[in-house]
């Protein structure tokens, strides 16, 4: 259970190290689909967590942040939803001693993004970089993603996913329905 409670709360909020949160966020910028391509902690756990998460849709309704992750956990895509209150211009706090802040993002192509949680007593902090975008990386927003991170040492680069590409389809059918 534990595992699983980790596996969610890594796959849907980012993690940023304290402070450093972007201070002329837009969050009404922020809302739509993001593919997960890189993660960046200083614990390894991070990194072994048995469902990986490929993609989010987040929308923005008032002060809340709706968040729908989708996981390929052994070749199966499930899904997860929470919701967070807004915390401060940039982050968003989520059930279960959880918080999300955006450290850096242009809306149109990537966003990186810092999940701080509390969990078995500790302290817990991973920095996530997702883009719009199925293909590529975004090479701008990758060398920031790298330069914030140099001194964490441990890396993930996603693999494409038939997950992430399934929830972008399926939330923008929805979202053209609403």
């Amino acid at each position: 259970m534990e595992s699983s409670t980790l596996s969610i709360v890594l796959g849907i909020l980012a993690v940023l190290p304290a402070g450093g949160a972007l201070a002329d966020f837009d969050q009404r910028k922020i809302g739509g689909f993001w593919r997960e391509v890189g993660v960046a902690s200083d614990k390894n756990l991070a990194l072994k967590t048995p469902r990986r998460a490929e993609g989010v849709f987040l929308t923005v309704n008032g002060s809340n942040l709706i968040v729908k992750v989708v996981f390929n956990n052994s070749g199966s895509c499930e899904t997860e939803t929470t919701v967070g209150s807004e915390s401060d211009p940039a982050g968003f706090a989520f059930p279960g001693h959880r918080e999300m802040h955006v450290l850096d993002t242009d809306y149109v192509h990537y966003a990186i993004l810092r999940l701080s949680l509390l969990w078995r007593g500790q302290d817990f902090h991973v920095i996530k970089y997702f883009t719009r975008s199925l293909e590529n990386e975004d090479e701008l927003g990758f060398r920031k993603f790298r330069e914030m991170t140099a001194d964490t040492g441990l890396y993930l680069v996603a693999r494409h996913g038939r997950c992430a590409k399934l929830l972008k389809e399926v939330s923008g059918v929805s979202s053209l329905l609403s």
